[in-house]
């Protein structure tokens, strides 16, 4: 494999992905809240930027395009149907439609809830997929313009991946989210353990993230919802949890 992937801690709990091909050279940023420390960390490794992958239009996946775009003359895709709202994109695409790294293939999926033109990223060759808002470490996005009906289809879309496959969301929130998942169930034993870990990851100032399609089986009420009301029930209490 070619591909290398660092990690961009941005405002309070946002997490941009730096996406590196050794081959080709090329460079995805994932979601770019902001511009500066993107571009710092780029230039740190002697990485150059020729793309950004937007999943959604909220400002805290979006707004650092124009400036990285500026800097680095890259070409923006991002999702089409939210257009109107990111004025930066280049490449309008949507399920069904492919972008590249190098040589590798990333598959357009349309996973609205979070928003309602919310997309992700699949690279199956490398077994790792880009989730924005959709898919969070022991949790969910808020279902601010869709619904739980969408949102269940998206977790059972994600759990049937292969299990290794690498899972790469944009904040930190799997503290809460995991104390939130072990109130609703409290006898599940990987939930346990794996709290564990993500505590001593956190006490250690590091990431929690990427997460496996495996430990979210596991670990993740969300995903482990049998149906699209039980996945509205869990929601609704973990927005007020």
């Amino acid at each position: 494999m070619t591909i290398e992937v660092a990690c961009v801690p941005v405002l309070s709990d946002n997490y941009v992905w730096l996406v590196h091909d050794t081959a080709s050279g090329d460079t995805v940023v994932i979601d770019p809240a902001v511009a500066e420390p993107v571009l710092e960390a780029a230039q740190a490794r002697g990485w150059r930027i020729s793309q950004i992958w937007n999943t959604h239009w909220h400002r805290d996946h979006t707004g650092g395009n124009a400036e990285i775009k500026a800097a680095t003359g890259c070409i923006i895709s991002g999702p089409k149907g939210e257009t109107g709202k990111i004025d930066t994109i280049d490449r309008a695409i949507g399920e069904g439609d492919t972008v590249k790294i190098g040589a590798y293939r990333a598959n357009v999926w349309d996973v609205p809830a979070h928003t309602a033109g919310h997309i992700a990223y699949h690279i199956s060759a490398s077994d790792m997929i880009f989730v924005g808002d959709t898919l969070f470490a022991m949790g969910c996005g808020r279902l601010f313009e869709g619904t739980a009906e969408q949102m269940f289809t998206n977790m059972q879309r994600f759990a049937a991946l292969d299990g290794a496959t690498q899972v790469y969301c944009a904040h930190e929130y799997t503290l809460s989210n995991g104390r939130f998942a072990q109130a609703v169930e409290p006898n599940n034993a990987a939930i346990a353990q794996r709290m564990e870990e993500v505590q001593a990851l956190r006490d250690a100032g590091k990431p929690t993230v990427p997460t496996t399609i495996a430990l979210e089986r596991a670990t993740n009420p969300f995903m482990r919802a049998t149906s699209a009301d039980e996945l509205a029930r869990l929601r609704t209490a973990k927005d007020s949890f």
